[in-house]
This record gives C-alpha cells, sequence and structure tokens, in this order.
C-alpha cells in the first residue's frame, strides 16, 4: 500500500502512515474545519491495510500539543478500528507522548486507554523545553 504523508499546516497534524513498518505517526495542533473529511481518507486506508496485511505488530506514535473535540472523534473511530484488529490477535502499541504540563492531553489519551483495553498504551512526558 501506498504510505499516506501529510506534512503539517495550520490546523492539521502532521501524518505519516507507512504499510512497510505498520507505524503510523500524528504530530502537531488539529482543529481543521471539517474533521470528518480529513481523516476520511485516513480511516479508509487504515481499515483496508488491517483487512489486506497479516501484520502482528503495529505502533502509533501520537505526539498531539492539541486536538478539538471533532479530532478527537476521529482519533477515537481510529482506534476502535485498531481495538478490534487487537481483539482478532494484533498487538497494537500507542505510544502517547506529550508535554509533562499538558494535563489535556495527557488525560486525553487516559480516556482513549480507557476506551481501547486490547492496545498498548504508552505515556512518554517530556519537559516544554525538549
Amino acid at each position: 500500500m501506498v504510505p499516506i504523508i501529510l506534512e503539517k499546516t495550520k490546523s492539521t497534524p502532521h501524518v505519516l502512515i507507512n504499510s512497510e513498518n505498520a507505524k503510523l505517526e500524528f504530530k502537531g495542533e488539529s482543529f481543521p474545519e471539517n474533521a470528518a473529511k480529513f481523516y476520511a481518507p485516513l480511516l479508509y486506508w487504515i481499515r483496508e491495510y488491517l483487512e489486506s496485511k497479516d501484520t502482528k505488530i503495529i505502533t502509533i506514535d501520537m505526539e498531539m500539543t492539541y486536538f478539538n473535540s471533532s479530532t478527537s472523534k476521529a482519533f477515537m473511530n481510529m482506534l476502535e478500528l485498531f481495538e478490534q484488529a487487537a481483539q482478532d490477535g494484533k498487538d497494537v502499541v500507542v505510544n502517547w507522548r506529550c508535554r509533562e504540563d499538558n494535563e489535556t492531553i495527557l488525560e486525553a489519551g487516559e480516556e482513549f486507554m480507557e476506551d481501547s483495553p486490547s492496545l498498548t498504551f504508552n505515556f512518554i512526558t517530556y519537559e516544554a523545553d525538549e
């Protein structure tokens, strides 16, 4: 499958989805005018990938500094796909990286973890000057 690489914009994150190494990266801020439209092709790609690849381990690196409620819904939809994949035997690891003083993002990650019990979440915090 062709990788997806989206450069970050003022309102959308950097996105890298690569089937060769079973890795997804989301980094930055996400508050697009229409989050459903922005994330729809990514969700489609993920569905196709999960149906077509026999990858055992999938890594999702999330380093968001801000996202709105519409993006939160898109992330939840994405994690639901991976939750099902994990229940079907795949190992899905979510590396949730955020500044240690960004309690909102840290709490969002914890909520995603509670809603996705079959996924492995690693919380990685760093100081503001890193």
